[in-house]
């Protein structure tokens, strides 16, 4: 595999590229009635695992024909019933190998209502597994093929370091020390994910995340807190885990870009279709990068984020990333009626 660095020069598309591909998309600044949206550069973005709940998009299902054949889609694609998942109480929908599916079909079943109510982006992104809902929303990945391929994802994620590895959230202090202290840690620790000002997650080893944790504590971290996961994510110890993935993506074919997006790995644009399936083995155990992910877009004039899938956690990072840019978000159907609203 080519490095970083080589992934990063030929993945990277300059802002003016970015106008130029996102023109392309039906409704690239124009909602499908053909009316100017001058007022708004749209980018969707997607959550990643930790925010799903039983009974997520069941009201999309119940009202939206084109949401029920998410659920039918996702459901042939890995084998599961995805609706009960979903919609009944189980003690499988926080295991790593079934929150994936499920919450990645909860995001696909939204974005297609929020679509077909005639609402467009000029840009895409997800947190860690969200990704996926973005490349599904960039037409870069079938649908069927992103449902496979996340449920493959999930089972290698669970099946790479059962034991022995953690994450905490460390809240209250900067990036800078956090990483100087994880370098300087025994063991295996590092960032796993920036998701905005004064929170950032850090994962590996068990006993290394610990005592990086007391020693960000006694640098002045205001909090560290133990998350409960099943696995140290977005780190070395996955590593195994993107291999896997890799092997399973050789059989997916990469769609052309009807609509950018902005990779974890880099924060960058992408537009090469060669360069996602590299991405996508890399980000399993690379930081997500979230905080510039959503700095890259701002800058590229992206003025209103519609945050689709479960909850709110996307939207609360973008409070604190830039108070001055619009933050919404697709949950609930009555919240669709809000969006729109505001974006046709």
């Amino acid at each position: 595999m080519r490095n970083r660095q080589d992934i990063v020069k030929k993945c990277v598309i300059q802002p003016k590229r970015a106008e130029k591909l996102a023109g392309r998309r039906s409704g690239g600044g124009f909602t499908d009635k053909g009316k100017e949206n001058d007022m708004s550069k749209i980018a969707f973005v997607f959550p990643g695992q930790g925010a799903q709940y039983t009974g997520m998009a069941k009201d999309f299902y119940e009202k939206y024909a084109v949401s029920r054949e998410v659920f039918e889609s996702a459901s042939k694609a890995s084998g599961l019933d995805v609706k009960a998942l979903c919609f009944e109480e189980n003690d499988r929908l926080n295991i790593t190998e079934y929150t994936q599916i499920a919450m990645l079909t909860a995001e696909i079943a939204i974005l297609r209502a929020v679509e077909e109510a005639g609402i467009r982006s000029q840009v895409n992104a997800g947190l860690s597994l969200g990704e996926y809902g973005a490349l599904v929303a960039s037409g870069v990945m079938k649908e069927e093929d992103a449902f496979t391929v996340v449920r493959k994802r999930g089972i290698f994620m669970q099946e790479a370091y059962p034991t022995g590895g953690a994450m905490s959230a460390v809240l209250g202090t900067d990036a800078e020390l956090i990483e100087k202290i994880c370098n300087e840690t025994q063991g295996i620790v590092s960032i796993a994910n920036y998701n905005c000002p004064g929170q950032i997650v850090i994962t590996g080893e068990e006993t290394a995340v610990a005592a990086a944790g007391e020693a960000l504590k006694s640098a002045g971290a205001r909090r560290v807190i133990p998350l409960k996961v099943s696995g140290p994510f977005h780190c070395e110890l996955l590593k195994g885990a993107g291999e896997k993935l890799g092997q399973e993506l050789e059989n997916v074919e990469i769609q052309p870009f009807t609509v950018p997006y902005v990779t974890n790995v880099t924060a960058q644009y992408v537009t090469g279709p060669e360069q996602v399936k590299e991405l996508l083995v890399s980000q399993v155990s690379s930081s997500v990068r979230w905080q510039q992910c959503v700095e890259q877009m701002i800058d590229d004039g992206v003025d209103t984020f519609i945050e689709i899938g479960p909850g709110k956690t996307l939207t609360g990072f973008l409070k604190k990333i830039n108070r001055n840019v619009k933050a919404l978000h697709v949950e609930k159907t009555e919240d669709l009626d809000e969006v729109r609203k505001e974006c046709l």
